[in-house]
């Protein structure tokens, strides 16, 4: 006869209802963040709204695939077997934004796919000899890189509120009378006129009224503050999905004032299967593969560290094989998001201060968030529904989201000694600067090899390099567990 007290927490079994109903408050708390990848990319390969959709719902069905799959576990090699939720990771947006600008639409989107999967394949073989290579991300590395990826990203943010700087938003558009003129000239060329220069393009010079508009700005902020509100006085879960809150309020209002429209809402069925390569076979280019496979290293680092936090939370230990066997699911996920026609999933760690936050430790409440992930993947209406939602109202929720992830880079540099040992100084000073290149001259690659355009056009990935290299040039290579524990804590925004 077993004993229900020696049974572990991470193991115990909970009635149904409770597990439906903590399943839930997982899902809400990682929801927000679990669609904003999706669609920023989506938007950024300018794929239609319908295929914007279906990444959303993809995204949705292999959140919860991927979750199972690492709470539950496969075999004792495959899964961490405790209570984790699995999600796209933000350190991915940089890098795969630069790959869908340098080629825009369905092209744009293998290339991504492939490079997710060929990264996702590399991560699996790399997850056993992870160990080793935890000494070359330090908290003092791992954090500069969290404020970089933070700080990349709140452009998108911004440009979510005003508008984007190229297209139909841009801030000027060419004059009307201009682009008459030129065409003029180009007839009068035809029929014996001065020929008109060959790549002879106009600038644009005029105001876009349709960039920055007040009533756009209005309800951005009416997001940022109703987010605000509620994270300062709501309680427990409501302070937990304040972001989730927040847009629903500012959709509500853009409804009400006609801003939003749920036509394609209404015409997405109830039901529909994801399908693998929706896009068409994957491209594998290797530089790709190389940019997305360092991006998953440091994913992978930064796993290690919530995977010890949470053996802490939950009493229990977690072995190099245990580690290996978690590590091995961000690998796994990621080729199964990139065949999926998604993205590169990492632990959510949210999700782990939630287990902190409400003391339930059994892994079985993330296997019913994944459940309940699923399901929502498998209902269009609810991608149609969040690719709804009018990019400006997401700005004020994108300030929020992204404006954390670099605020949680910089509590995690809070834990490195500068006072005694200020080369660190030098390695986030440096290392930023490099991250900031791509944001402030943006163009500063102009002269150099096409070919490595996607590594040297993300600011992640060259302050990732620059990190680490001036991290074992200053300090070496050593690496304490209790220091990516107690970074791994301070990351809950991330």
């Amino acid at each position: 006869m077993s004993d229900a007290s020696s049974i572990q927490p991470v193991d115990e079994k909970l009635p149904v209802g409770r597990l439906a109903t903590l399943g839930i408050q997982h899902v809400l708390v990682m929801y927000g963040g679990a669609v904003a990848v999706p669609l920023i990319v989506g938007r950024a390969l300018q794929l239609s709204p319908q295929d914007v959709a279906f990444l959303i719902s993809a995204d949705l069905f292999v959140c919860g695939l991927v979750t199972i799959i690492q709470s539950l576990g496969v075999t004792r090699h495959v899964g961490i077997k405790m209570p984790v939720m699995m999600g796209v990771t933000f350190a991915s947006v940089g890098p795969m934004v630069s790959m869908a600008n340098l080629a825009p639409g369905t092209e744009g989107a293998r290339m991504i796919f492939g490079a997710i999967i060929g990264a996702g394949f590399i991560a699996f073989l790399l997850a056993p000899i992870m160990g080793r290579l935890l000494r070359f991300f330090p908290p003092v590395v791992t954090g500069t890189i969290i404020l970089v990826i933070g700080v990349s990203l709140m452009r998108v943010g911004i440009n979510w509120t005003f508008g984007n700087p190229f297209g139909p938003t841009a801030p000027k558009v060419i004059d009307p009378s201009h682009a008459e003129w030129l065409a003029q000239m180009k007839k009068l060329a035809e029929t014996g006129g001065p020929a008109v220069p060959d790549g002879l393009s106009l600038a644009p010079t005029v105001s876009n009224p349709f960039y920055a508009e007040p009533s756009h700005i209005a309800l951005s902020a009416l997001v940022l503050v109703s987010i605000l509100i509620i994270a300062r006085f709501g309680r427990g879960l409501i302070s937990n999905i304040a972001v989730l809150s927040g847009v629903v309020i500012g959709c509500v209002v853009a409804a009400v004032l006609g801003m939003m429209h749920f036509d394609r809402v209404a015409d997405a069925g109830w039901f529909a299967v994801v399908t693998p390569l929706r896009f068409g076979m994957p491209i594998f280019d290797p530089i790709l593969i190389a940019t997305m496979t360092l991006v998953m290293i440091v994913v992978m680092i930064e796993s290690t560290g919530m995977f010890l936090a949470l053996g802490e939370i939950t009493g229990r230990a977690v072995s190099q094989q245990t580690l290996t066997a978690g590590l091995r699911v961000d690998g796994i996920g990621t080729m199964i998001g990139g065949l999926f026609n998604t993205f590169p999933y990492t632990s959510f760690s949210q999700n782990v201060g939630l287990v902190g936050v409400t003391g339930v430790k059994s892994r079985y409440v993330c296997v019913a968030a994944g459940v309940i992930m699923i399901v929502l993947g498998l209902i269009p209406k609810m991608g149609a529904l969040v690719e709804a939602v009018p990019t400006f109202v997401l700005g004020g929720a994108g300030l929020v989201m992204f404006g954390m992830v670099a605020a949680t880079g910089v509590r995690i540099l809070a834990t490195v000694d500068f006072k005694t040992s200020r080369n660190n100084l030098f390695v986030v000073a440096v290392s930023v600067g490099f991250g900031l290149i791509p944001l402030l001259a943006p163009n500063y690659l102009m002269w150099m090899p096409h070919a490595i355009h996607p590594i040297i056009e993300s600011g992640i990935v060259l302050a990732s390099i620059a990190a680490v290299i001036l991290n074992a040039f200053f300090n070496g290579v050593r690496f304490e567990q209790s220091a990516a524990i107690d970074a791994a804590r301070l990351a809950d925004s991330h």
